[in-house]
C-alpha cells in the first residue's frame, strides 16, 4: 500500500489544475501559436496604441496570447507564446510560475515582454530558462490603466504590458515566472 505525505498530496492537488488545463492553445502547435500571437498584438496595439512605440524600440519581444493561473492555497499559471525580433518569430516558450499563500481563485491574461536592449535580449536567449526578476518594468497597472509616458523613454531593460485579465483573481504579476524554449 502506498502512503503519500501531507507535502506529497498537497503538490499533487496544486499541479492537477494546471495539468487539467489546455490553456486554450491545446496542441495545435506552432501555426496555432503565431495565430493567437498575431491576434494578442492587433488588440494591444488596438487596445494601447502607445505600446507601438515600445515595439518600435525594442530588440524583441516575448508575446504570452494567454496565461491561466491558478490558486487554492497553493496556485500556479502557464502559457505559451513566441519570442519575435521584428515581424518574425524566432522561437517559442512556456511560462510558470508557482506561488503559495492566502489565495484562492483564477484568471487569464496576455503579456508581452519588450526586450529594450540587445544585452537584454540575448542574456533571455542565451540562457536554459529565465526568471522574470527586478529588472522587469511594468507599463500597465493590473486593473489595466493606460500606458504611462515615462515607460516610452524607460532605460529599463525588461518592460512587461499585462492586460487582458478575465477570472476571479485580482492582480496579475510575472514576479517568479520562468520563461523556458520551447519545440511546440
Amino acid at each position: 500500500m502506498t502512503h503519500f505525505t501531507r507535502r506529497q498530496f498537497a503538490l499533487g492537488a496544486a499541479a492537477l489544475p494546471l495539468a487539467a488545463c489546455s490553456n486554450g492553445i491545446g496542441s495545435g502547435g506552432a501555426a496555432e501559436i503565431d495565430a493567437r500571437t498575431a491576434s494578442t498584438l492587433s488588440f494591444m496595439y488596438d487596445t494601447y496604441p502607445q505600446t507601438q512605440v515600445l515595439a518600435g524600440r525594442a530588440a524583441g519581444m516575448l508575446v504570452m496570447p494567454l496565461v491561466t493561473e491558478v490558486g487554492l492555497g497553493l496556485g500556479g499559471s502557464y502559457g505559451r507564446g513566441a519570442l519575435m525580433i521584428g515581424e518574425s518569430t524566432v522561437d517559442y516558450y512556456s511560462t510558470a510560475s508557482g506561488s503559495a499563500g492566502l489565495q484562492i481563485g483564477a484568471q487569464q491574461f496576455s503579456h508581452v515582454l519588450f526586450f529594450m536592449t540587445q544585452d537584454a535580449l540575448t542574456d533571455f536567449r542565451s540562457g536554459p530558462g529565465w526568471a522574470a526578476g527586478a529588472d522587469l518594468e511594468y507599463a500597465l497597472s493590473d486593473q489595466g490603466e493606460v500606458l504611462r509616458a515615462e515607460t516610452t523613454t524607460s532605460l529599463a531593460p525588461v518592460i512587461a504590458v499585462v492586460f487582458g485579465q478575465a477570472g476571479l483573481r485580482l492582480g496579475a504579476t510575472l514576479d517568479g515566472t520562468k520563461y523556458t524554449r520551447i519545440i511546440p
